[in-house]
């Protein structure tokens, strides 16, 4: 009776997903233009934050660095995306980032704890300044113009690296090499003894999730007519997925991904309609969330439904 429950409900999960898949899919057909470039922005911080989580979550390291990948990925796409079609300049993207995390892994991967985080926000600013130097100084020009696409198209490609991003996490969480991250972020020392390759594995697993950001980098750039490096660079980029993921709860596979689209729908909201205060309503519901929801949204999710098999048993 377990296995044929748990059969059942996988099979209600999966039809789920495709049923959500296929709205999606269709969504350009039917909603407004708002709509879609709405739910692109979504789609981006899902991304982002899932990324994000797929290496930092089960190994405890915090990376302040996405906004660095999400930058290159930007500037790839300002460089090569009037000689290039998309595709292919989103792949460059990806290899880019992929490139720059196996080197920065390389050098902080032995780091821990404050220390990386520290290094990976610092390498933000670096790239920000040496690439601001380099146009003043070199180009004599600030910033570039970016190849305008149109929205259903930025919209079907942020929804295909979503899928992708989401497919690596969902399978690297249930295979051997999750486990080994897991067993890194409970006891990286114990982990070593075991037999794993501690350094190697973060290294790789922190190149991969590079590889997603520096992806939706390229396909946001187009949404823009014009680019610099405090645009491209942009703090912010590395510390949302951060909050996304603790706000969504990091305790379930489906914890960030809840906590991103409820987090940039409502930064949407707060940016309409409070232009001037958003920040400081963003901080009042982390500070709330913190307090209230230390397991973020999961946490809530699985207290409901707790309360609700109690209630069944109650009236059984």
């Amino acid at each position: 009776m377990r296995i044929s429950g748990a059969t059942s409900q996988k099979s209600v999960s999966l039809g789920l997903v495709l049923l959500i898949l296929i709205v999606l899919s269709a969504l350009p057909l039917y909603a407004s233009m708002y709509a879609v470039i709405l739910l692109t922005a979504i789609l981006m911080y899902v991304v982002i934050t899932v990324s994000w989580a797929l290496f930092s979550g089960p190994t405890g390291y915090i990376s302040l660095a996405s906004a660095a990948f999400f930058g290159v990925g930007i500037y790839t796409s300002a460089l090569l995306g009037r000689s290039l079609p998309l595709p292919a300049v989103i792949g460059i993207a990806g290899l880019a980032s992929f490139m720059m995390a196996l080197l920065v892994g390389a050098v902080t991967l032995r780091l821990r704890g404050m220390y990386f985080a520290v290094f990976t926000f610092g390498l933000v600013e670096l790239i920000k300044r040496l690439l601001l130097w380099w146009e003043m100084t070199v180009t004599r020009t600030r910033g570039r113009f970016v190849i305008i696409v149109d929205n259903d198209t930025i919209y079907y490609a942020m929804l295909s690296i979503c899928v992708v991003t989401l497919l690596t996490a969902y399978l690297v969480r249930r295979s051997k090499f999750g486990l080994a991250l897991q067993s890194i972020g409970e006891d990286e020392e114990a982990a070593a003894h075991t037999g794993i390759n501690v350094t190697a594995l973060k290294i790789v697993t922190f190149s991969i999730s590079a590889v997603f950001i520096g992806a939706v980098g390229a396909i946001i750039a187009t949404r823009w007519t014009y680019i610099d490096p405090y645009i491209a660079f942009n703090a912010l980029v590395s510390f949302m997925p951060v909050l996304m993921a603790i706000f969504g709860g990091m305790g379930q596979f489906y914890g960030p991904i809840l906590g991103a689209a409820v987090f940039a729908y409502l930064e949407e909201v707060l940016i309409t309609r409070f232009p001037y205060h958003y920040m400081l309503l963003f901080g009042i519901i982390l500070i709330v969330a913190i307090s209230y929801l230390p397991n973020g949204l999961v946490g809530l999710v699985q207290k409901w439904r707790e309360a609700g098999l109690a209630r069944e048993h109650a009236d059984t």
